[in-house]
């Protein structure tokens, strides 16, 4: 490009978006560099999709902060853009007498971290509040303000909202290289090269590669894969919760909730792996995982399963985020953002406008917000589909208008896995076995002009 710009983020991940939002509607230049075909084509595709109070986060980290911070924008700015929030609560269960013993210390960090509402459970009220878990529960935590969301419509809507503020979005534009020389730094990508003054690093699951173009990257990311099993939709009835299992040192453990788009699931496990790209699953684990869930809530045993999928996490050797400024560098590292990132993006976007105002100038006064609010995919409220028009994914009930839509405007899908986190299309009890062929020649007729 031959603009040179003020600010470039590297990853088109959720907290990407979120700081190339901030940044752009402060009135900064902005580009951001995405390797995929789309945006979410990393890290941020896979997850739970659960907005966390931060009631288990370790007490005075950067993580507890900018997820306290981000639950509160979100929840401000959501329905401006069209988010959704389903709202639940979670119960931290035990169920053995080593588990029960640690849920006062739970209720402790709760309240350390500020969220007064976190209270015990006896067994006899959680089960009167969840009648379907198994009697084997010994107690538990009752968190009010968990709730859950859709882990795609925000940062769409973030990447609209910025694009609408002047941002420039570029995909299949892989950062291979830069060089920092007169103040200034020239990215080289598979897109070409961009001029930047600074330079965010947001990579996600290759943030220590891309860092190496700044410094000798000082953590390294180890992907941590979480599988999950997706239930076909009459299990969504038998859970109001989010269930929560007691936390181990290493990880929170599989939690078994609802989706925003009528289903439920449980994961994620936590397996180290090498692989950066590809969030392959085995059935051994996903079994593992179906056998946990029935002994959780028993009647799910006659329930199906609706589909397995995989995320990557970019777990690094640190306990807490990585998001620290090279003023003599002109660079902004955001690395080791894992699970919570979702709910802790927009905050991390602020902690970054904040490092940025300290270190490189005073942000410019940013103009009246311009509001993109983006197509909803939750089951609880209303969707297209209950106006009329054809229905294409009969599974998930999307229409013909959705698809067309999704494929359309100033940030269309990129690819057909872009398409399906647009629209749910594919996403159903025959996992696009009736619709695939149909939404695939919608895609290449319009990206191609063929059927």
């Amino acid at each position: 490009m031959q603009r040179s710009f003020d600010i470039a983020v590297i990853g088109g991940g959720v907290v990407g978006l979120a700081i190339l939002r901030r940044f752009a509607m402060s009135g900064l230049d902005c580009v951001l560099l995405e390797r995929g075909a789309d945006i979410l084509s990393g890290a941020s595709k896979g997850n739970s999709a659960l907005l966390h109070t931060g009631f288990d986060a370790p007490t005075g980290s950067l993580e507890l902060a900018c997820m306290q911070a981000g639950y509160v924008e979100y929840l401000d700015i959501r329905e401006r853009l069209n988010l959704p929030l389903v709202k639940s609560t979670a119960l931290v269960v035990a169920w053995s007498e080593d588990e029960e013993a640690k849920l006062d210390s739970i209720i402790a960090k709760a309240h350390a971290n500020g969220v007064a509402d976190v209270r015990a459970v006896a067994r006899d009220d959680l089960l009167r509040l969840e009648p379907r878990l198994s009697p084997a529960a010994r107690g538990g935590v009752l968190v009010p303000g968990e709730h859950i969301i859709d882990a795609w419509s925000a940062p769409l809507a973030y990447a609209h909202q910025a694009r609408a503020h002047g941002a420039v979005i570029l995909r299949k534009a892989e950062v291979t290289g830069g060089d920092f020389a007169g103040g200034q730094w020239t990215l080289a990508s598979t897109a070409g090269s961009v001029t930047a003054r600074i330079v965010i690093n947001a990579a996600g699951n290759f943030g220590d590669l891309v860092e190496a173009i700044a410094r000798p990257s000082p953590f390294t990311i180890t992907p941590r894969r979480g599988q999950f099993v997706v239930f076909d939709k009459p299990a969504s009835k038998l859970v109001g919760a989010i269930i929560l299992p007691v936390p181990t040192e290493r990880t929170k453990g599989v939690v078994l909730f609802r989706t925003a788009f009528g289903n439920l699931a449980i994961g994620p496990t936590a397996e180290d792996v090498q692989e950066r790209e590809v969030a392959a699953t085995d059935t051994a684990t996903l079994e593992r995982l179906k056998a946990r869930a029935l002994e959780m809530v028993p009647t799910l045993a006659g329930i199906g399963v609706n589909a397995i999928y995989a995320g990557l996490r970019p777990a690094t050797e640190r306990k807490d985020y990585v998001v620290e400024a090279l003023p003599e560098r002109g660079w902004i590292t955001v690395a080791g953002i894992r699970s919570t990132g979702l709910t802790a993006c927009l905050g991390i976007a602020r902690h970054v406008a904040r490092l940025y105002t300290e270190n490189f100038g005073v942000l410019p006064q940013p103009p009246d917000p311009i509001w993109t609010p983006v197509p909803n995919l939750a089951e609880e409220r209303p969707r297209p589909y209950m106006q009329g028009g054809e229905i294409v994914c009969h599974c998930e009930w999307v229409t013909r208008g959705e698809i067309a839509a999704a494929l359309e405007g100033p940030l269309p899908a990129g690819d057909l896995g872009g398409l399906k986190r647009r629209t749910r299309a594919m996403m159903g009890r025959c996992q696009g076995f009736n619709c695939s062929a149909h939404v695939e020649a919608m895609f290449r007729e319009k990206r191609h002009g063929t059927a």
